[in-house]
């Protein structure tokens, strides 16, 4: 998937509210404030004088029409950090055929209603031959020694997420959660049980139910962005 602007290199001076970010542009020098659509903590992504790409929509109508896309960690490692590419990144491969686990559905649906506690499903697969597949799309930017973490702050709406998708099993469909980490430098994928045990206890429940978890990393450039290779889950 390319991006749908071209991106602007910066250096981030500071993230506030949790969506703003106050960057200086590396061409020009100048100061602008750009909206960062990703809700978590960005633990590792966030201190300023990191490396930052920037995409500016051109969107007069926004107060923000600059939004963070990419940003360079310390140890020199692409992130995507706009949590909003991760569903389109995981529709774009499975209709690509890129993801094993998930091949010969003929349609892909998204933000479908469904469940007890009135959820959006991210993406909802059909197939005349198979069970209906409901995923639930994450994007991950933590990581620690060659390991993807998520979450990177207390989620309950994602423990919430959870529930439903072991609801989902029980009504007889198919369930998974698929961790998109917008990043390409890990080995392995673990729930975060010290920044939320919860949502870790809740994961381990979920995959005893039969809910299934896949976690794929992605390759990223400052031109596109593309699903990469599956890794290992450490429950």
């Amino acid at each position: 998937m390319e991006y749908q602007y071209p991106l602007v290199e910066g250096v981030l001076l500071k993230r506030y509210k949790r969506f703003l970010a106050d960057i200086k542009l590396k061409e020009t020098g100048q100061i602008i404030t750009a909206h960062t659509p990703n809700t978590g903590a960005m633990l590792g992504c966030s201190q300023p004088g990191l490396r930052v790409w920037v995409q500016n929509t051109l969107n007069t109508d926004r107060k923000y029409p600059y939004g963070w896309e990419l940003v360079e960690t310390v140890e020199q490692v692409l992130v995507g950090i706009n949590t909003l590419l991760a569903n389109k990144i995981v529709r774009e491969a499975i209709g690509n055929n890129k993801i094993q686990e998930l091949r010969n559905y003929h349609a892909i649906n998204t933000e479908v209603r469904y469940g007890r506690e009135n959820s959006r499903i991210d993406l909802l697969l059909k197939s005349a031959s198979q069970t209906d597949c409901y995923i639930e799309v994450k994007n991950v930017t933590l990581a620690e020694n060659n390991t993807a973490y998520f979450p990177d702050a207390v989620s309950k709406r994602g423990v919430k997420h959870l529930r439903e998708l072991m609801d989902n099993i029980n009504n007889g469909n198919r369930s998974v959660i698929f961790f998109c980490i917008q990043r390409n430098d890990v080995t392995a994928f673990a729930p975060a049980s010290r920044i939320h045990p919860e949502y870790a206890r809740t994961l381990r429940e979920a995959a005893e139910t039969g809910v299934e978890i896949l976690a794929y990393t992605c390759n990223l450039t400052t031109t596109r962005v593309a699903i990469g290779s599956s890794v290992p889950i450490l429950l």
